[in-house]
């Protein structure tokens, strides 16, 4: 059921309420947090930004959500970004050395190949991962949110009894 509430308030934020700007970088703290793996200080750190931002936090919980389960596919190719970025390049070494014996760097698991190679590509990614969902939130609202509305589909999904039950159960007071 968390994940249908969970659903239910993405919708309806993509709907109306937040600016899509606050949508948009909700979706990109969460594609960070997502496409990384998850125990480590920059997460922690993003999610810390996220509380105190006025980023949206449905659509954070709703992305970082989506991209985690993606980001399993990409990992083969994330380590050998990172494995290139942490061996190959033979400059990057002594920054490498550097940091790991730097006090918090470490806990960033930044010498982790697939730790790297997601970081990097999440970074590179992350401005056009803004821009998309801000597209995208501004386009729903303009063209797509009242033809979704009174789509027969959608009408006749609102009308099946578990549905009903549904939104019975979820206004429920416990």
């Amino acid at each position: 059921m968390f994940w249908l509430k969970l659903i239910s308030k993405f919708i309806k934020i993509l709907r109306a309420g937040e600016s899509p700007s606050a949508i948009a970088g909700g979706i990109t703290i969460g594609f960070l947090i997502g496409l990384t793996p998850f125990w480590s200080l920059q997460n922690v750190l993003l999610l810390i930004l996220a509380i105190l931002t006025t980023v949206n936090l449905a659509s954070v919980f709703f992305s970082l959500f989506l991209f985690s389960f993606t980001a399993y596919l990409f990992d083969p190719w994330f380590h050998d970004l990172g494995y290139f970025i942490l061996v190959k390049v033979d400059f990057l070494q002594t920054l490498w050395t550097t940091l790991y014996n730097m006090p918090l760097a470490p806990f960033t698991r930044f010498y982790n190949t697939v730790v790297m190679g997601s970081t990097l590509s999440a970074l590179v990614l992350a401005p056009i991962i803004y821009l998309l969902s801000l597209k995208g939130v501004i386009i729903y609202r303009n063209k797509w949110a009242d033809r979704i509305q009174n789509h027969k589909i959608i009408k006749y999904l609102k009308s099946t009894t578990i549905v009903q039950w549904y939104i019975k159960l979820r206004d429920l007071r416990w």
